[in-house]
């Protein structure tokens, strides 16, 4: 067997030792993948390859000259980041060492996720009144694009309703590029809101600005925050946006595939750590997917927010209200900007894309921010807005299948980002006009395979966790068309689709009756073997596989896993590629009549110039004569890449295979008998907002693994215990409950007999439920000072009159005076609207002789359904300043992040609305 030669001669990453418990792995796996994984990670980790940079972060590819997406190796993308994430989540399935998971995620925070400083400006944005509208142009040469305040744009419904969740205008998502050797020289460090220069540090920097037609090739790179210290007088702006004149500011664009992967990743976190019975170990690095979840819903709006459907001229297609906007697709990107700290005047711009592409939706993140409670976002629509999403994004595939099984490229509400009249016979979906190149046109943006698995790599993990009949249908499909056009020679020779070419076109989407797409039909061009590719081409079928037991699909999987291990080097796994398209090295870079200026090392930018002109460092590059003899007339030169996305998927996908192949029956297809169904499914408790179950232990021919819960008919989460608690529920509502077990191999049961349970009432005002959430700020627990915060949570259906809502904290004095000193060091309300003071316990308990009590004042306003009042941080001290003993209070826990503390008490009017008293 193949498998068995994949360690062989490599050495294997000493993993930390897991705590035993249901899910939790051995560190020496006993399985070739899990090894192979494992050797992988390793390569990946070892300082002395090269992958992360001295900030932490992994560059776009271990080798420097390399143009494609970024235009340098040393760039890195959220792309690579979210792979890096879902690579941690694997390493603690399979070590149960969850720290690197969440420093992944720290990391993240610190770089390229934009701080406070980094969009300074922010909360000067007006939802009413979201950006100016430019059209686009299909050419380079069509830019400056003119501003045109002539054009009606639509309202942003979401501003209001996310500041008031995170107490905050910031906008907390991953821009898409960052230059992590800081060889452009723009010095726009993370942190900072400035321009640092040429010098050691990630700097944020932006390439394509300027049509569908812009390759790498012909793009003009520019510093996010541009304070017009490089480039001409009013720094890169001029080169893509016309305007009568120019303010310094700063701009980010958010890929929402890399987002949604993050989310993704965080899933899979959250469901291996609860299977190890750690969950807690991951909750704060959840909680901040379910955030980043909550803001790449702006991927789901028109670029303008305007109407969505039957859009044909940009004056006469309306600026939407409400949700008009809203197309419930993950768009290409979002973007958002404003006006530099000190510039003088303050603004600020949103924008989302109307147009989509089929090998960026992922509907196991859609699902998960949906039905997942710990990956719910706090925003009061986030959760239906995704639910929605969800369906249309499956619909949308459904939509673009082609008679064989591929998927076609997209649509767009903006035919040439002009809002144009699309040519006449053009299929719609739900008003917008299908593009078989949506987005970018050179080379076509659906002609890679790689949209195709990476696409369907989500899709069939959806599948994996919900059996949902719409997809496996489309699954079913395009793995036998993918399969038809594979090969895997006994010599461990292998190859599939890589070029792909469209003929004809879909049918109008009709929900009710979905057409057959007779006349949309994909061949193959040619093929190859790229193993990052091929990497999420064995996730797909493994999932797939091990879901509906297809023993053709796994054996593929195996087979294609096994060939590409056979390619290793000392750096990972990886084949040599020719790079004709090196000759663009010479592409002239369209550079208005008229304009000039310099980048940072002095390279002059000006009409004439090409892609090497203005990167002449490149020329210092090892690899250079290699290109510099193809330009000269010599061969195409020959490279050996190591991307970090790809050799992270490479890593996932044999860490999946052994997880879903291996583990779940010893071989492919070996275990497909499902568990019984749970019995004996009681309610054993209920609170305003909460409903306890318990069940009795399924049985299975290997082992049960853990249980999902049903409210509803849709998942509300999941169980590795036979018990289980569903939170934020509404008061006095009846909800349905069923539950399902689930083994190793993917296999679920049928559903149990279904139970009724009834909320209580809520806090006698009658305005809805509350939650509260704390963090503790201080770690000694013998100092003379207790610091904490907290926050609160509206999860009813109607506004809470914050001055109503008293919380307690529950603590011992430890001898010393009986008067306290208490201080709110920071609201996000304002620290005006806060009281605090302590109180004495009318019968001490254990834990718990005195309280913090915390309120709110009328300026505090009301408190919106869905919406959380931001961080209140608090402390308190004796007025002697003698010390506590903090280690047995009642309410204090050693969470550094914030999360739902039931042993905090909310009141509202009087009555206890949330939490336990001791």
């Amino acid at each position: 067997m193949l498998a068995m030669g994949l360690v062989q001669g490599t050495a294997v990453a000493e993993p930390a030792s897991p705590e035993a418990g249901t899910g939790s792995r051995a560190a020496a796996a006993d399985d070739p993948y899990t090894q192979a994984f494992l050797t992988q990670y390793g390569k990946i980790k070892a300082a002395a390859n090269g992958y992360f940079s001295p900030d932490g972060l992994p560059y776009h590819s271990v080798e420097t000259l390399m143009v494609e997406a970024p235009d340098h190796g040393h760039q890195t993308t959220s792309e690579a980041v979210s792979f890096w994430m879902w690579l941690e989540a694997a390493y603690g399935r399979v070590t149960g060492d969850w720290a690197p998971f969440n420093e992944a995620w720290a990391v993240a925070e610190k770089t390229i996720i934009p701080q406070h400083a980094d969009q300074s400006t922010a909360d000067s944005y007006n939802p009413s009144a979201p950006a100016t509208y430019a059209p686009e142009h299909p050419l380079p040469s069509g830019y400056p694009s003119a501003l045109d305040a002539t054009v009606k744009v639509g309202t942003d419904p979401l501003a209001t309703e996310l500041a008031s969740s995170y107490g905050t205008m910031d906008v907390y998502g991953m821009h898409w590029l960052m230059d992590l050797d800081n060889v452009y020289g723009y010095g726009n460090k993370p942190g900072t809101g400035g321009e640092s220069g040429p010098g050691a540090g990630a700097s944020y920097i932006n390439t394509y600005q300027r049509g569908a037609q812009e390759s790498v090739w012909e793009t003009v790179p520019q510093p996010t925050t541009d304070l017009f210290e490089y480039g001409g007088p009013n720094g890169y702006l001029d080169l893509f946006v016309g305007d009568a004149s120019y303010a310094k500011q700063w701009k980010y664009t958010n890929a929402p595939d890399a987002d949604a992967r993050a989310v993704q990743a965080a899933y899979w976190a959250f469901r291996w750590a609860s299977a190890q019975g750690k969950a807690s170990e991951v909750t704060a690095s959840v909680a901040k997917a379910a955030k980043m979840g909550d803001y790449l819903r702006y991927a789901m709006f028109d670029k303008y927010f305007k109407r969505v459907g039957d859009c044909t001229d940009p004056a006469s297609c309306p600026a939407a209200t409400g949700r008009d906007s809203q197309h419930y697709l993950l768009s290409w990107y979002y973007a958002w900007g404003g006006a530099a700290a000190g510039s003088g005047g303050g603004w600020a711009w949103r924008i989302g894309d109307g147009a989509s592409h089929q090998g960026y939706q992922n509907p196991l993140a859609a699902w998960a921010l949906s039905n997942v409670p710990s990956l719910t976002p706090k925003s009061a629509t986030a959760r239906g807005d995704w639910s929605k999403s969800l369906t249309r994004q499956l619909e949308f595939l459904t939509w673009l299948q082609s008679s064989e099984g591929a998927f076609a490229g997209g649509c767009t509400n903006s035919w040439e980002g002009s809002y144009s009249e699309p040519p006449a016979g053009t299929p719609t979906f739900y008003g917008m006009a299908y593009d078989w190149q949506p987005v970018y046109h050179d080379p076509p943006s659906n002609n890679w395979f790689g949209f195709q698995a990476w696409g369907m790599e989500r899709l069939a993990a959806y599948y994996h966790e919900t059996g949902n009949a719409t997809a496996e249908a489309v699954l079913s499909k395009w793995v036998a068309w993918a399969s038809s056009e594979t090969t895997v020679g006994a010599d461990g020779s292998f190859r599939f689709p890589s070029t792909l070419n469209w003929t004809g076109q879909p049918d109008t989407w009709n929900a009710a009756s979905p057409g057959t797409n007779a006349g949309l039909h994909v061949t193959v061009v040619d093929y190859a073997n790229d193993v990052g590719v091929g990497a999420a081409y064995v996730k797909t079928l493994t999932y797939y596989a091990a879901k509906s037991g297809d023993e053709e699909a796994a054996a593929l999987a195996k087979a294609l896993l096994d060939a590409m291990a056979l390619n290793a080097t000392d750096k990972g796994i990886s084949v040599p590629e020719t790079r004709k398209d090196y000759n663009r090295f010479n592409d002239e870079v369209y550079i208005p009549a008229g304009w000039s200026g310099t980048m940072p090392n002095g390279d002059t930018i000006e009409p004439g110039s090409t892609f090497i002109d203005i990167r002449s460092w490149y020329k210092d590059d090892p690899d250079w004569p290699k290109v510099q003899a193809y330009l000269d007339g010599g061969a195409a030169p020959t490279f050996t890449y190591h991307r970090f996305w790809a050799q992270a998927a490479l890593a996932l996908a044999f860490a999946i295979y052994a997880e879903l192949l291996v583990d779940g029956g010893g071989e492919p297809g070996g275990d497909t008998e499902p568990p019984t169904a749970p019995a004996g499914l009681t309610v054993t408790a209920t609170t305003s907002n909460s409903v306890s179950l318990s069940w009795s232990a399924s049985t299975d021919n290997v082992a049960v693994t853990g249980y999902d819960v049903y409210r509803n008919g849709v998942l509300a989460g999941n169980a590795t215990t036979r018990t289980f608690t569903d939170p934020d529920l509404a008061a006095e509502t009846e909800y349905s409950y069923a539950v399902a077990a689930r083994d190793a191999g993917g296999n679920t049961s049928a559903l149990s007999a279904a139970v009724t349970a009834t909320t209580k009432t809520g806090g006698s005002t009658g305005t809805g439920a509350v939650r509260v959430q704390y963090k503790n700020s201080d770690s000694n627990t013998g100092d003379n000072q207790i610091r904490l915060g907290l926050q609160v949570l509206n999860t009813g259906s109607a506004p809470i009159d914050l001055s109503t809502v008293k919380l307690r904290y529950w603590f011992t004095a430890d001898g010393g005076p009986s008067t306290f000193g208490t201080y709110c060091d920071y609201a996000a309300l304002g620290s005006s609207t806060i009281t605090h003071s302590v109180v004495a316990v009318s019968s001490p308990k254990t834990g718990a002789d005195r309280y913090l009590e915390v309120g709110f004042t009328g300026g505090a306003g009301t408190l919106a359904a869905g919406a959380s009042t931001g961080e209140l941080q608090l402390r308190l001290n004796k007025s002697d300043w003698s010390n506590f003993n903090e280690s047995n209070d009642y309410s204090r826990a050693t969470n550094t992040a914030y999360a739902d503390s039931s042993k905090v008490g909310a009141y509202v009017a009087g009555a206890l609305a949330w939490g336990v008293e001791p």
